[in-house]
């Protein structure tokens, strides 16, 4: 093939496409290997991704690929065929979605380097060829005393002309050379020459480690110093000699790749309920064909080990599998199981790794080292081969889809996967979203209901508690007096009890007695959340962080009021209550460093601590045995959001937390403080009743048009000047009007908007919503509308992005 369809970093999604490129005959250039092309009118060089070869010549003039970026292909026809699927469901380009499937680790990019000829320069000036400009930059970059300094006082932007006069003389070069983000892991090994030395002599240390070489093979240098007692300067003496070869050789950063299998599958004992829904998987597993289940099961059911025997399976059949979780905060628990069933055979993929990890672990799935990925969203895109299964577990949190281009859902890439190994897709959750249960209600997936707990463990007893009654006692606290009773209770008895409280912080917002002034975040239109640890006020969404004031800054009171209750303040009302209590917080506060989930989870099962607090990332998918009490606390908050799946939401958070208690021998109990204690949605939660709840939220989003029963395709508009987003907002209505109006019945679609969105880090939005069917020429039309809108003035100054069945706020 003489030509390369590439697809090339850093385009625009208006002018996004494959470019052809002539491939020279000395490279050897594959579908799925990456390179190095010249691009747009300065012919700048950047990295691209080949999708195809062809033969057939493009008409017009035609540039040629400069260079290999790397050894290999990076992307096999599967991945390449996820990348052309995303770009066209997902509105993203073709560079994004590549980008998006490999991790960060592996990325290469161009690394530039100028250097100045100094004689060249002094002969020039002395000719007379140098303007004004260029004689005195070359003055500059001869004081320069380091590369560093001479690459800033080249690449400033105010002496860009002079430097591109001066590369025209042959003063100024520019140097490119192709490096990875993040390079291999490498070790000193050392092994005896294949011949030695004639007649050579060694000192007793010498000897000692050309005995032990003989003895093992090969070792690195620092098991030598250890083994036998020298230093790295005796090996190093060796190598001069010739009696040994030292060789970098490329060590794996996971911390799988030694893992050892420290438990039986055999011991893992199914009840009736459990081995008949293993033996309906496993036989759809077996057709050979691609299918898709929902497995639709209570807190405590025993989920996780059908999921382990069903991957037994797979891997008894040669195939590999990919389990998804929902959070960071579970993969340590889930890793912790798979890793003691299956050792080395386990690879985890998640955003708190290193990123020479995921890359080591991204290298041990593709060589086949690894055959079960166990990890978050991004671990869809596990480049494994002969897939069997797929398992999402908790299959309705928002997590598995992306809120950054290419906007995806972990769900559909895994229904192409499977589609295209033919394999098992297997959706599970005591909550499942509303689209899943909805398909599998259709028949369009296999639905497994498993509506017992294991081991004859029953679901906890609820109590809902009515904070209006505390209130009409004279209680404005945030814990009712039954909560704190059964805190005391469990504390007695050497049993821990779980809370959550789905805001981190301590107060809420902060507001002036005096004028009502509240501190809001410079950047976004919300209030800043005081945080007592280091009596900070910070928003949550952009990061914004200031000291708390002594005194309102519009009037100059020292009155300021502290409302609303976050974890901060709920810990501390723990520890003032029951000041023996051992309180651990869980929150995005706490949890950012590296191995905080797995090391606090850890002390927590220890029985190191009474108490959790926490927001959402403690409501599911954890199991201690000795919680056998959990409190709700503030959750009207939720219940009352302002979209239309908060319902859904609160309904799901709650019958999660729910589930956490009385998971061991012990009775379980949770207590529910609202001051909506007859609202439908809490009570088919205390009830564990999804179907209920199913029912009736059916009922409404039928009536409004809501999905399951349509799509949302959400267009967002951003600009720093609030005028330019709500015109943008309304053209860009108009514009859909005008096509909707042209495909009629065809097409049917309700556009509803545009409405504000505020302001968030420093730009006001606004959005437009259309209620549609999710299909490809309804794609094809948004992307029509998106490229027109692209070529107008009116968005010059306004960024905008699609997102097809997202979060609508």
């Amino acid at each position: 093939m003489s030509y390369a369809r590439v697809a090339v970093e850093k385009t625009t999604f208006a002018f996004d496409a494959l470019f052809t490129y002539e491939i020279p005959d000395e490279l050897d250039v594959r579908e799925g290997s990456r390179v190095i092309v010249p691009f747009g009118k300065g012919n700048r060089h950047r990295v691209g991704v080949v999708f195809a070869l062809t033969d057939e010549r493009p008409s017009g003039a035609v540039k040629s690929v400069i260079s290999a970026a790397d050894d290999g292909v990076l992307l096999n026809a599967e991945m390449l065929a996820l990348a052309e699927y995303m770009r066209e469901t997902t509105f993203c380009t073709y560079y994004d979605a590549v980008r998006t499937m490999l991790p960060p680790g592996l990325a290469v990019y161009i690394n530039e380097k100028h250097s100045f000829n100094i004689s060249r320069a002094r002969l020039a000036i002395a000719d007379g060829e140098l303007s004004e400009a260029e004689t005195e930059l070359s003055a500059k970059a001869g004081k320069c005393t380091s590369e560093k300094e001479l690459e800033e006082l080249l690449t400033m932007p105010e002496n860009a002309a002079a430097v591109k006069l001066l590369s025209e003389k042959g003063i100024v070069m520019l140097h490119e050379s192709v490096k990875r983000r993040v390079g291999d892991e490498t070790e000193k090994a050392v092994s005896l020459a294949d011949e030695l030395p004639a007649d050579i002599k060694l000192s007793p240390k010498q000897s000692a480690v050309t005995d032990t070489l003989s003895e093992v093979g090969s070792a690195t240098v620092k098991e030598l110093c250890y083994l036998c007692g020298v230093s790295a300067s005796v090996v190093k003496r060796l190598a001069e000699k010739g009696v040994v070869n030292i060789d970098e050789v490329e060590v794996s950063r996971s911390e799988l790749a030694a893992a050892k299998v420290t438990e039986k599958l055999s011991d893992i004992v199914f009840s009736p309920l459990q081995q008949r829904t293993y033996d309906g998987l496993a036989k759809l597993m077996d057709t050979g064909e691609a299918r898709c289940a929902l497995l639709h099961g209570i807190t405590g059911s025993g989920k996780t080990s059908v999921f382990i025997k069903l991957i037994e399976h797979c891997a008894d059949m040669g195939k590999t599998a990919i389990l998804l979780v929902p959070e960071i905060a579970l993969t340590p628990q889930t890793v912790g199981k798979f890793r003691g069933l299956f050792g080395n055979k386990v690879a985890i993929i998640h955003s708190s790794l290193s990123l020479g990890k995921r890359a080591d672990e991204y290298k041990r799935i593709r060589s086949g080292e690894a055959r079960i990925v166990i990890g978050t969203r991004s671990a869809v895109f596990a480049p494994v081969e002969n897939l069997g299964i797929i398992v999402i577990d908790e299959e309705g949190e928002h997590t598995y889809k992306s809120e950054m281009s290419p906007r995806y859902h972990a769900r559909d890439i895994a229904k192409q996967r499977c589609f295209r190994h033919k394999a098992l897709l297997l959706l599970a959750s005591a909550t499942p979203s509303f689209d899943s249960y909805y398909n599998a209600k259709e028949g369009r997936y296999a639905l497994f209901e498993m509506n017992e707990r294991y081991s004859k463990a029953v679901l906890p007893d609820v109590k809902m508690i009515d904070m209006r009654v505390e209130a009409e006692r004279g209680n404005r606290g945030n814990f009712s007096s039954a909560l704190l009773d059964e805190l005391k209770l469990n504390l007695d008895k050497g049993e821990q009890s779980m809370l959550l409280l789905n805001r981190r912080g301590y107060h809420t917002y902060v507001n002036c007695v005096s004028c009502g002034t509240v501190a809001q975040c410079p950047n976004c239109s919300i209030p800043l959340t005081f945080h007592r640890v280091n009596n900070s006020l910070i928003c949550h969404y952009c990061g914004h962080r200031e000291p708390m004031p002594n005194a309102c800054p519009k009037c100059g009171s020292r009155f300021l009021y502290s409302s609303g209750t976050g974890t901060q303040r709920i810990e501390d009302e723990i520890k003032q209550n029951f000041p023996e209590a051992r309180v651990l917080r869980m929150d995005a506060d706490t949890t950012m460093s590296k191995y905080s989930y797995e090391q606090r989870f850890a002390e927590f099962a220890n029985h190191e601590y009474d108490i959790m607090v926490g927001t959402q990332m403690i409501a599911k998918g954890l199991d201690f045995g000795n919680v056998t009490l959990v409190g709700v606390l503030l959750i009207d908050n939720s219940l009352y959001a302002r979209d239309y799946i908060g319902y859904e939401r609160t309904f799901s958070l709650v019958t999660q937390v729910v589930g956490r208690s009385g998971r061991g021998e012990k009775k379980g109990r949770a207590f529910i403080q609202t001051f909506s204690p007859e609202h439908y949605v809490l009570d088919l939660a205390a009830k564990q009743d999804y179907k209920g709840f199913y029912e009736q939220e059916s009922e409404v989003r039928r009536a409004l048009i809501f999905p399951p029963f349509c799509d949302l395709c959400m267009t967002a508009f951003a600009s720093q000047d609030e005028s330019a987003a709500a015109n943008a907002a309304v053209i860009f209505r108009d514009m859909l009007k005008e096509q909707a109006d042209k495909a009629g019945s065809a097409m049917p679609m309700i556009i509803l908007g545009p409405t504000d969105s505020g302001r968030i880090n420093g730009s006001f939005r606004a959005k437009v919503i259309v209620k549609c069917r999710n299909c490809r020429s309804f794609r094809d039309m948004m992307r029509f509308v998106m490229k027109t809108a692209y070529k107008r003035r009116e968005f010059s100054d306004v960024s905008f992005y699609v997102d097809i069945n997202g979060e609508i706020i």
